[in-house]
C-alpha cells in the first residue's frame, strides 16, 4: 500500500509526534490545523502542542509507570520529550515544564522539517484513499465530531475535562506561604498554603455553594456529566464529603509547617508554570466556577488573599472513541488499515500517554505508506502496554492513565516491596528497548 505522503490531522502533542516519527522514515507529511484559523474553547496560542490543563507531565520516577512511558520515549527519540526535557521547570520528582517554551520549541521543529507540510484550517472528512492518522485531539471540533459518529458507524463517548487556574506569582503572600516539596523530595519548588481547620471550613462551605459556570449549548444535549476521575473539577470532587480534598488535592501529609514541624490541617499547593517562576498554578484545583466566584473563594486560601489571576480555570467537553471496537494494536482501523487514530481521542488519558499513541501511529502510518510490515510494541513496555488496552475488547471502555497493573508482570518474585517491583518491570522494558526496539527502528530509517 505505498503512497507518496500520509495526513495526519491536529497539531497537538499526539499529532506532532506522529508527524515527527513519519518524517523521521523520509516519508512526506501533510499535517492539518485548525489553528489560528479557528480556536477551541479551551484554546488560546497559536503554537502547536499547547498543553490546556496542567504544565505537569508528572512523575520521573522509575516506580512510576509514567515515568517508566517518559524514558522509554525518550529513548526511542520522542520530539515531545525532546521539548519537555529542554524546558522543564523545578517540580520535585515530577516532570513541569514552562509551557510556552515547550509549545514553541515544537512547533519551530515542525515548522521547519522540509517533509512536513502545513495546512491550516478545520478539517471537513477523511479522504477515502489516503494514509491519514486522526489526531485531533478530546477536544475535536463538533462538525469533525460529527462526521465522525457517521464515519465510525458507532456513537462516539464523551466525558468533561478542566483546568486550574494560573495565578501571579508576585501576587502571592510569602509571609502565610511557604516553599516546599512533599517529604522533602527533590527541590522545595512547590508554594504551599496551610489552612487551619477553621479556614478549611470556611473554604470548603464556599466552594461547595458557589456558582458554576453553564454548560455550552451542545454539551446540555448530553444526558450525563461524565467527569474523568483524574481531572475532577476541586468543587465536584469537595461535594463527596467535606474530608475528600484533605485526601486529594489538600492533603496536608509529608509538608510539615516550618515554624512547628507539625503538619496543618489542609494544604493548596502551587506549581510553577514557566522558568522565571513568574506564573504557578493550583495543583489539582481544575474548576468550572464562573470566573467570578474563582477570585472570590480561591482568594480564602491563605497567602492568595491578593492573587491576581493570568488564567481563570474552565471546563470542556472531551471526546473519546470506543476503540477496542474499532482500533488494532497499532491504532489502525480495524476495517479500514489506511486510517490510524492517536491521542486522547483513543482512550489514552494523559500528554505522555497522547504522545505515546501518536509515536507508534505516526510510525506505522509511515511504514504503511513505504509498504513495509508494521512494527509492534510488546506490552512489556509502557508504549506496548497502552496499545494493548485500547485494542482489547472491554465492556466499559473508559479512558486510562498507564499503569503497571496493565503492563506484562514479571515472571519472578523480587524482594523490597512495590516500588521494587516496579522498577524491576521498568528495567526490563528498558532493557527491551535498547537491545531490540532500538535497532528495528534504526533499520527502517
Amino acid at each position: 500500500m505505498k503512497a507518496d505522503h500520509i495526513n495526519v490531522f491536529g497539531a497537538g502533542l499526539a499529532g506532532c509526534e506522529a508527524a515527527w516519527q513519519a518524517s523521521r522514515l523520509g516519508v512526506k507529511v501533510h499535517l492539518y490545523e485548525m489553528k489560528p484559523v479557528k480556536f477551541t474553547p479551551a484554546h488560546h496560542s497559536k503554537n502547536f502542542c499547547e498543553l490546556v490543563c496542567s504544565n505537569s507531565l508528572r512523575s520521573n520516577q522509575l516506580s512510576n509507570a509514567v515515568g517508566l512511558l517518559k524514558e522509554e520515549l525518550a529513548e526511542l527519540g520522542s520530539l515531545i520529550m525532546e521539548s519537555a526535557l529542554q524546558n522543564s521547570v523545578p517540580a520535585g520528582s515530577a516532570l513541569a515544564v514552562d509551557r510556552e517554551k515547550f509549545s514553541e520549541y515544537i512547533t519551530k521543529k515542525i515548522k521547519n522539517n522540509p517533509l512536513i507540510d502545513i495546512y491550516e484550517g478545520e478539517v471537513q472528512s477523511i479522504p477515502d484513499d489516503e494514509i491519514t492518522v486522526v489526531a485531533t485531539g478530546p477536544l475535536t471540533s463538533d462538525a469533525f465530531s460529527l462526521y465522525l459518529e457517521k464515519f465510525l458507524k458507532k456513537d462516539s463517548l464523551s466525558f468533561f475535562d478542566a483546568a486550574a487556574p494560573i495565578v501571579e506569582a508576585d501576587s502571592i503572600d510569602m509571609s502565610k506561604a511557604f516553599f516546599a516539596s512533599r517529604y522533602g523530595k527533590g527541590e522545595a519548588c512547590y508554594i504551599n498554603c496551610p489552612m487551619t481547620e477553621e479556614e478549611y471550613t470556611a473554604f470548603y462551605e464556599a466552594l461547595i455553594s458557589a456558582e458554576e459556570a453553564p454548560l455550552k449549548d451542545f454539551d446540555k444535549q448530553q444526558q450525563t456529566l461524565n467527569v474523568f476521575e483524574g481531572c475532577m473539577p476541586v468543587e465536584v470532587m469537595a461535594k463527596r464529603g467535606f474530608d475528600t480534598l484533605r485526601y486529594g488535592p489538600m492533603k496536608p501529609v509529608g509538608l510539615p509547617l516550618p515554624d512547628t514541624g507539625k503538619e496543618a490541617f489542609a494544604i493548596v499547593q502551587l506549581r510553577k508554570e514557566n522558568k522565571e517562576g513568574t506564573m504557578y498554578n493550583l495543583v489539582g484545583f481544575q474548576t468550572h466556577l464562573t470566573f467570578r466566584e474563582q477570585k472570590r473563594v480561591f482568594r480564602m486560601i491563605g497567602g492568595l488573599e491578593n492573587a491576581e489571576f493570568y488564567r481563570y480555570g474552565v471546563m470542556h467537553r472531551n471526546t473519546f472513541i470506543n476503540s477496542p471496537d474499532l482500533l488494532t494494536k497499532y491504532y489502525s482501523m480495524k476495517d479500514n488499515p489506511k486510517v490510524f487514530f492517536a491521542g486522547q481521542m483513543t482512550g489514552v488519558e494523559g500528554y505522555v500517554e497522547s504522545a505515546s499513541s501518536g509515536f507508534v501511529s505516526g510510525l506505522n502510518a509511515a511504514l504503511t505508506c513505504l509498504g513495509k510490515p508494521l512494527l509492534e510494541f510488546p506490552s512489556l513496555t509502557a508504549i506496548g502496554a497502552l496499545s494493548k488496552y485500547i485494542s482489547t475488547p472491554n465492556g466499559n471502555f473508559q479512558p486510562m492513565n498507564v499503569n503497571f497493573g496493565i503492563i506484562d508482570p514479571l515472571d519472578r518474585k523480587i524482594k523490597g516491596g512495590k516500588s521494587a517491583r516496579n522498577e524491576a518491570i521498568s528495567e526490563r522494558s528498558l532493557s527491551f528497548i535498547r537491545s531490540t526496539l532500538l535497532l528495528s527502528i534504526s533499520q527502517l530509517t
